[in-house]
């Protein structure tokens, strides 16, 4: 058994190289577990994220560097009431699935 990431879901649009796409994935976890508040699927083709603001240096960064290997990404970052962050991705049509896995890796983990 192993503790990486499945990461079968990435399209091959990709550039990432195969070896590097575990660590990214985690990032992109590190940035869900510890800055989401909210997450909002608008739409098949948009997911919205309410990060706090001590995170937008590290999104900044991260969504960076994922348009440069996933073109197929529209990220926008806002701060629309001062204190909190707002994270829109938009896909096009043929990677909705890519949405739907970061939705379901965006979404909090249910407390007992």
């Amino acid at each position: 058994m192993t503790d990486e990431p499945d990461t079968s879901w990435v399209p091959d649009a990709c550039t990432l190289p195969t070896t590097d796409r575990p660590l990214r994935l985690a990032e992109f976890d590190r940035l869900f577990r510890d800055a989401v508040h909210a997450v909002d699927r608008r739409s098949a083709r948009h997911l919205r994220l309410r990060l706090g603001s001590a995170a937008e240096p590290a999104t900044r960064d991260l969504i960076t560097r994922e348009s440069a290997c996933c073109s197929f990404f529209a990220f926008a970052l806002t701060r629309p009431d001062g204190d909190a962050l707002t994270l829109d991705i938009r896909v096009p049509p043929a990677h909705v699935d890519v949405l739907d896995a970061l939705t379901e890796r965006a979404a909090p983990a249910p407390r007992p």
